[in-house]
């Protein structure tokens, strides 16, 4: 089904905003109350969004595929804004920029245990790490094992926490 184009509009507001609440949609969209963004949702949404476990607003994965948007990446006046769990956050702060040389996900670790008072697993930070690569911001350099810098300037991003 194709959708109207503010429909289409809205969609792609909820896959950049995700996870979101209808307050902050309602503040987007410019409408009078949360209510009224619930009743749209369903209305015209319906198929394309879901209510994780705390109730916040999510976009089905078919939803990011229909408007071409990156999930929890929205470009903002000054340069993109992403928004990340906590790990990521702090691993995108401890990432070498782009013209440096990459990190191993072992390093990275080391980087965020002497950087933070955090303790991840490798897993956990590698996890991190392809997360943000999936949202631009991180780019892998293939080695005898694979290494990790920022694919943009530290600066020209926003990262927000979702924590």
């Amino acid at each position: 089904m194709a959708l109207p184009e503010q429909a289409r509009e809205r969609l792609a507001d909820v896959v950049a905003l995700q996870p979101t609440k209808n307050a902050d949609l309602q503040e987007r969209w410019g409408v009078e109350s949360g209510s009224e963004v619930h009743a749209y949702l369903e209305a015209e949404l319906s198929e394309y969004y879901y209510r994780d476990e705390d109730s916040l607003v999510r976009a089905t994965p078919e939803a990011a595929d229909l408007v071409d948007v990156d999930p929890g990446v929205e470009e903002g006046p000054d340069g993109r804004i992403v928004r990340v769990p906590e790990l990521q956050a702090r691993a995108f702060e401890v990432l070498p920029g782009p013209d440096e040389d990459s990190k191993s996900v072992v390093a990275v670790l080391h980087a965020l245990r002497d950087a933070f008072d955090t303790d991840p697993t490798a897993e956990e930070v590698r996890s991190a790490l392809r997360a943000l690569e999936r949202k631009g911001v991180v780019e892998v350099v293939r080695r005898a094992v694979p290494t990790f810098r920022l694919a943009v300037e530290r600066e020209s991003v926003d990262v927000e926490r979702l924590d």
